[in-house]
């Protein structure tokens, strides 16, 4: 029988993985709709990554929690741990990375500097995204390489010692989303982020002498990328400390309801960001819109059929 705040529990988790799965599933499909009538754009690309990487890691989220919480039984065997270990490894990592070259492919398209370096980077937009994958590739690698290790380690010893250790050796594989990688991606997301504040604040500058009181479309654009930005840092953070939350559930497994807090926390960040996205994207907001105005027609249609006669326009004798 199901306790009052397992059953809560359960309603804001599914809540969110449906919430993540139509903000990202609606992501995926209005660009791959666009690619189909266009030729894929890289931000195309870029959104559809991401949603799809998002969708997996919200799902992986879930999974591992609600197995965790209810069948904890069931990691005894091992192989489902790993499974769910390598997985986590690359829609984590595809998530950051392409959440990263989001905020880098903001910053060149709408940043302004006179300095040598960014004028390079800007010209070659398009080249800077394989270097990245580069980065993508090998952190996932040395990953995959890490978890191996300490997964066969854990193999090598009893049965005894693998049900007793493995929540607590889960620690080291939760270890991933501090590496080198991660953090030299979310560094580089920090970095323009930055860097677009200080080129927003030099453009209103030199355009107050011009424009008074008004907004031009230059800084429009600006404060839309740093929304955009801006809450992809703090949802990334909220996504850490549901982490830590998690992993701080392993001194103490007894208490269910902090992983239950770990949990939700570390969900927000898959689906919170997508909306975010869908709000800061022309092309995504007024597909959104027209998908509103569409069930609203829907709703109009059902609620004048059910209003109707059953004899319609036929004279009632």
């Amino acid at each position: 029988m199901l306790s009052v705040v397992e059953g809560i529990f359960i309603f804001v988790v599914i809540s969110e993985s449906v919430f993540a799965v139509l903000g990202n599933g609606f992501i995926g499909l209005v660009n791959c709709i666009d690619c189909a009538k266009n030729k894929l754009s890289t931000i195309g690309f870029i959104l559809t990554g991401l949603s799809i990487s998002r969708i997996f890691l919200i799902w992986l989220i879930i999974t591992d929690g609600f197995i965790r919480i209810f069948s904890p039984d069931i990691y005894a065997s091992g192989n489902l741990i790993e499974y769910i270990s390598y997985f986590w490894v690359i829609s984590n990592q595809s998530s950051i990375w392409f959440a990263t070259s989001l905020s880098i492919f903001y910053f060149l398209k709408i940043a302004n500097f006179s300095n040598y370096i960014f004028l390079w980077l800007k010209s070659r937009t398009n080249r800077v995204l394989p270097l990245l994958m580069g980065f993508l590739l090998i952190s996932c690698l040395l990953n995959f390489v890490y978890i191996a290790k300490i997964l066969n380690d854990l193999k090598m010893k009893n049965d005894t010692v693998w049900r007793f250790n493995i929540f607590k050796n889960e620690y080291f594989i939760k270890q991933i989303l501090l590496n080198l990688g991660v953090i030299f991606f979310f560094t580089l997301s920090l970095i323009t982020s930055v860097l677009l504040i200080i080129s927003l604040w030099r453009h209103n500058r030199q355009m107050q002498s011009n424009v008074t009181g008004l907004r031009d479309s230059i800084s429009e654009a600006h404060v839309k990328a740093m929304k955009v930005l801006i809450s992809f840092i703090i949802l990334f953070i909220l996504y850490f400390i549901g982490i830590a939350i998690e992993i701080s559930y392993f001194t103490v497994p007894e208490n269910k309801l902090l992983l239950m807090f770990g949990m939700t926390t570390t969900a927000i960040y898959p689906w919170g960001h997508s909306f975010i996205l869908i709000l800061g994207n022309s092309k995504l907001k007024q597909a959104s819109l027209r998908v509103l105005q569409q069930l609203k027609c829907c709703e109009k249609r059902k609620s004048v059929r059910a209003t109707e006669t059953p004899w319609g326009d036929m004279d009632v004798p």
